[in-house]
């Protein structure tokens, strides 16, 4: 799924590999606490390559067997986000769930927009999903017009959905249906 593809000048979006471990550490340690507002409380081994290769190792093991893939924003040899389509479920499911963050220095100009609406059509043409689905913190209003521009809808609201930032939060429910 999703080869190497142009999100936008000089900007690749591609299938994360455990060469990537060290660019990933570094973009974690850059966007550090940029992502804290965003994501669980993560310890302190997280931000290493070492943790970093360990989580690509597996995630392209789910990948090769069909259960998702970890796609890093590239900016020439620099990770400036990462996307995630994991949980795919088959059978009478066909869907599967999306993440992503883009690096705070390249947040607002469009490239998670850009790289939401590609995975959105690789789910549909070469997943072949029936649904994508996604989530937000209730007042992250830049996810979800990233969401809705790549036509996920909002389906309902989760009470104390994800510990993020070391508290039960509620999140905004986003689908997207891809065939009928």
């Amino acid at each position: 799924m999703l080869g190497i593809r142009r999100i936008s000048v000089g900007v690749t979006m591609r299938p994360l590999s455990v060469a990537d471990a060290g660019a990933l550490a570094d973009a974690y340690v850059r966007n550090r606490t940029h992502l804290a507002q965003w994501e669980p409380i993560r310890p302190e081994a997280y931000y290493g390559e070492a943790w970093q290769a360990a989580d690509l190792a597996r995630r392209t093991a789910e990948a090769d067997s069909g259960l998702g893939v970890s796609l890093g924003l590239f900016d020439g040899d620099t990770i400036i986000g990462r996307f995630n389509v994991a949980g795919v479920s088959r059978g009478p499911f066909q869907s599967a769930g999306l993440g992503y963050w883009v690096d705070h220095e390249h947040a607002g100009r469009g490239l998670a927009s850009e790289a939401v609406q590609a995975i959105v059509g690789s789910a549909r043409a070469e997943l072949r999903l029936h649904r994508l689905e996604a989530s937000t913190l209730l007042h992250n209003a830049g996810s979800q017009r990233v969401l809705e521009k790549a036509g996920f809808e909002r389906i309902g609201m989760a009470p104390k959905y994800l510990r993020i930032a070391g508290e039960w939060q509620d999140h905004a429910l986003f689908q997207v249906i891809l065939h009928d």
